[in-house]
Order: structure tokens, then sequence, then C-alpha cells
């Protein structure tokens, strides 16, 4: 059940998903991965299924796609041959995906109230910054870590642990809004808060039964949840 906290958390710095949580991303990612699915000859699969393989990166993506199985791994030759078809695809539809409803307006309200921003993806650098620049979204944040960016990516905690350090923060006052296991996984390994939105990419699992401090319906649905900590 999800830990409830009273009074409000006290809160330096929010750190951000990019994919479910920020960006609907999924009709791209789906569609490049039947554009893949195409060129090599093989039959689509629904984006519904394709939606639910989003999550731990455009390899798992792919070899999802490739296998109709959350875990297993393709012949190698097949992976290495469909990687850069779907990569190829994908960078013709980056810039194609929208923010979600009160994403500007939550993210506007918390630089208004003094927050320090950053982003957290397990989407790779060559995509997350121009996909950030491409949208306007990347004035917001003063860190971005992307999947590729340190060794670890969620959902082990160094990209959280990195981001406080970076803001010189403590970790308990560095609030991670995700929409799914794997953030909630990184930031109970970091020791730092965590709300999930349920619109997201959980594998298609409601994000309610897992391990976080709120569920919240959109990003300015957690301000009210939070105070801001002076230095």
């Amino acid at each position: 059940m999800p830990q409830l906290f009273h009074p409000p958390l006290s809160v330096r710095a929010i750190v951000i998903d990019l994919d479910g949580t920020l960006l609907h991303t999924a009709p791209e990612l789906a569609e490049a991965a039947n554009r893949m699915l195409r060129d090599m000859g093989r039959a689509p699969v629904s984006q519904e299924l394709l939606m639910s393989y989003i999550g731990n990166g455009i390899s798992w993506l792919v070899k999802r796609a490739l296998t109709g199985d959350m875990h297993a791994e393709p012949e190698t030759a097949l992976f290495d041959k469909a990687l850069p078809i779907f990569e190829k695809h994908y960078t013709e539809l980056l810039l194609q995906s929208k923010p979600f409803g009160g994403v500007l307006q939550g993210l506007d309200a918390m630089k208004a109230a003094g927050f320090k921003l950053g982003c957290i993806t397990n989407k790779i650098a060559r995509y997350t910054e121009p996909l950030l620049k491409g949208i306007g979204l990347a004035k917001y944040f003063e860190i971005v870590l992307s999947g590729d960016t340190l060794p670890e990516k969620k959902p082990h905690p160094m990209p959280l642990l990195h981001a406080a350090q970076f803001f010189g923060v403590p970790i308990e006052q560095l609030l991670l809004i995700g929409d799914s296991l794997n953030d909630t996984v990184a930031a109970r390994a970091a020791g730092c808060p965590v709300f999930c939105v349920p619109y997201g990419y959980n594998h298609g699992e409601p994000v309610d039964g897992l391990d976080l401090d709120a569920v919240i319906a959109d990003l300015p649905a957690a301000l009210p949840l939070i105070k801001r900590t002076m230095q």
C-alpha cells in the first residue's frame, strides 16, 4: 500500500521521469517498433501490447517486440540487425510526442515556487536531449540525467543520489515524480520520497500497488503535498 505522510513532505528539489510522466512517447515508440518489424518481414504488434513493453529503455523494447516476451533475449544477430532499424524510425518520429495534460502548468508552478528541477530518464541522451529541446521542456531543468549519462540507471539509486549531490540537498529532500516500478524501486533504494502519476507506462499495471508516497493525478497535484524547505 502507498505510504502515507503527514505533514507535507519537506522538499528542496524535484526530479521527474520523462516517458510516461512528462511526455506521451508511447505512440512514437510503438510506431517505430512496428516499422522495424515491418522492415524485417514480421507481423505488426498492437500499440497496447507495445506500450506494456515500454519502461526499461529502447533495447528492451526492441527485444520484447522481437520475442513477444518481457524477459526473453532474442538471438544476438537478430537484435543487432533490428536495433539500428528501430533507431532510424524513432529518430524520424521523435518530435511528434506531446506533453501530458498539466505538465507545463506543473513545471511552471514548481519553478515559480522556487524548486530546483531535474529530469531523470532511462532514455539515452541521443534522444533525451533533442526531445526536451524540440518540445520546449529543456529550459525547466538544471540537470538532465539520461540512461547512459552515468554507469547505472533506474532502478539503481545512482541517478537520484547524483542529482541530490548536484543540487546540494539531502536525499530525503529530493522528490522523484515518475510512473513506474523502476521509479519507486530507485527512490526507495536511494532513500527519497516518490510520487507516481497513474497515466504512464507501468507495464500495464496500476501504480497504486507500488511502494510510493502518493499517486497524483497530474504534476500540479504534487504541489499541495509538498512544502519548499529553504536552505
